[in-house]
């Protein structure tokens, strides 16, 4: 899993009225040009065999039809795999967001960062040996290698620390009714609205693989 990062950024304007633009800053059009040029950095500056993700989750501004407001605030959730990468994705946010504010004479944003988590690994001679153990306990059919993920979780920290770990994940959607997803067209996914796990089938599997996997590991 991912490096995490929340990025809020500030882009400040001149406020006014909406029929007289020349006299204002517009933070908006401002705001909008900002969210367009952050889609480059992953396309453009970062290599292409290299996991990145930008998303502006939020962006909340304005009051009235007929009003320029004086600020449009954004939130961006920042997703990467390396130091390296991590450190190109926010110090690039900063140069444009501060470039594009001087474009528009405008004053120069507020960037903020707050440190989210940082990239999970799970530990590979653990996670060969519970491998065996859940395959054991639930048949090889049902246990798998899962893909990479951009999102993120904050159980790095026990690897981080020196404590070998291992994350894994189980299915929560009954077979059926994800195959009825997929026809509809229906994303699936932990914050879309059609999403909820199937409870009834999800929390035996969670229960029986962890009590094996501490046995395992208790031996």
């Amino acid at each position: 899993m991912a490096n995490v990062d929340s990025v809020d950024i500030v882009v400040k304007g001149r406020g006014g009225h909406g029929a007289a633009p020349n006299t204002t800053i517009d933070p908006i059009v401002q705001a909008a040009e900002l969210v367009m040029s952050l889609q480059t950095i992953v396309s453009r500056e970062v290599k292409p065999t290299e996991p990145a993700v930008i998303t502006v989750g939020a962006i909340h501004a304005g009051t009235k039809h007929n009003i320029i407001g004086d600020r449009c605030d954004l939130q961006l959730t920042v997703r990467s795999y390396t130091p390296e990468v991590r450190k190109l994705l926010i110090d690039s946010i900063r140069r444009k967001a501060k470039a594009i504010a001087a474009a528009y004479g405008a004053d120069e944003p507020v960037v903020t960062l707050s440190d989210g988590t940082p990239a999970l690994f799970n530990n590979l001679d653990l996670t060969r040996r519970l491998r065996k153990t859940l395959e054991d306990t639930i048949g090889k059919d049902r246990v798998g290698e899962a893909d990479q993920v951009m999102g993120g979780e904050d159980f790095s920290q026990y690897g981080i620390a020196g404590v070998p770990s291992v994350m894994y994940r189980i299915g929560t959607i009954e077979a059926s009714r994800y195959q009825a997803m997929q026809k509809r067209g229906q994303t699936i996914s932990l914050h879309a609205p059609e999403y909820y796990p199937d409870i009834d089938v999800t929390l035996p599997t969670s229960i029986l693989t962890m009590a094996a996997a501490a046995v395992e590991i208790l031996r």
